[in-house]
């Protein structure tokens, strides 16, 4: 099982804590030390201010933050968790992306959602009524970018005409595509499409506000990994398909990890197909993210 850390690029009310000069660097490279296989980020660049007002949070750029962290380390993978694909022009993600993933020697792992938030979407000038109609079309345009050849693609609101993207990503034919996203249209799309599926924990209550189908136990993503096996096999997909998920036992706030249930969590997440997990640490500074990030190290990953 690999563990994906969370850089608190979101935690951009802690100001100099988290935003000074080469502390994200130094919490990646601490992940790195502590045996983390990856670091991700999240990304809302234009968050409504009703959501903000209910729990919601800025971020940094995702793809600054992680050129940050690959500067700063030598093996850590570089995770966007989730990168909002339907914001933006897609030939413009794919030279970041690429971009990233060349000056970092082919760490990324590219992590797509398809966004929830509408006044953001009307902000940035992108269709939320559309935006699992435009992730789709943009997945295609970016393995057509980051092939190096002319490109001619018509998509929704851009074309390209014969164009050419270089360079090409490091990692070949491309990054690896993680899809976000609980529905059954995200699994499908993970399949046909991506190399992995990063589903999420997500009570029934709160379904109607992240837009995407509850997730409540184990044996819910049981369910749903069966229904990946079967659309998978049904398209005649051999490849296996990377499964990341969040255990239990880990706080949004600032209550210490329970690395027991932790380590349980993850003993039984492995069991039924996940490979990959992501956790966010407690700690309102940098010197506590230090410590959780080592204690983590120590408690759960050397476990393992």
């Amino acid at each position: 099982m690999q563990v994906s850390y969370g850089l608190p690029t979101h935690r951009v009310d802690c100001g100099e804590e988290f935003l000074a000069p080469g502390v994200i660097g130094e919490l990646a490279a601490a992940a790195e030390a502590a045996g983390f296989a990856a670091v991700y980020t999240t990304d809302h660049p234009f968050p409504g201010d009703e959501w903000l007002a209910h729990g919601g949070h800025h971020a940094l750029d995702p793809l600054v933050a992680l050129s940050f962290a690959a500067a700063a380390t030598t093996t850590i993978l570089l995770h966007t968790n989730l990168f909002v694909l339907a914001y933006r022009n897609p030939f413009v993600a794919a030279k970041g992306i690429a971009s990233l993933d060349v000056l970092s020697g082919g760490r990324t792992i590219v992590g797509l959602g398809a966004g929830y938030l509408e006044p953001e979407f009307e902000a940035l000038g992108a269709e939320f009524a559309e935006r699992n109609d435009r992730m789709d079309e943009a997945i295609a345009a970016l393995d057509a970018a980051w092939t190096g050849e002319s490109v001619t693609f018509e998509g929704t609101g851009f074309r390209a005409a014969g164009n050419t993207m270089l360079p090409r990503p490091r990692q070949r034919p491309r990054p690896p595509l993680w899809i976000g996203g609980n529905s059954r249209r995200a699994i499908r799309r993970a399949v046909e499409s991506a190399d992995g599926w990063c589903p999420f924990p997500n009570p029934a209550r709160f379904a109607t506000r992240t837009r995407t189908a509850p997730l409540e136990s184990a044996a819910d993503l049981v369910v749903a990994l069966d229904y990946a096996r079967e659309h998978a096999e049904s398209i005649g997909r051999t490849e296996p398909l990377t499964v990341c998920f969040i255990p239990e036992g880990l706080s949004m706030g600032s209550r210490p990890v329970d690395e027991e249930r932790v380590i349980a969590s993850i003993s039984e997440l492995e069991a039924i197909g996940v490979t990959w997990v992501s956790v966010a640490l407690p700690g309102d500074t940098r010197d506590a993210q230090m410590e959780a990030i080592d204690r983590f190290g120590r408690t759960v990953l050397s476990g393992r």
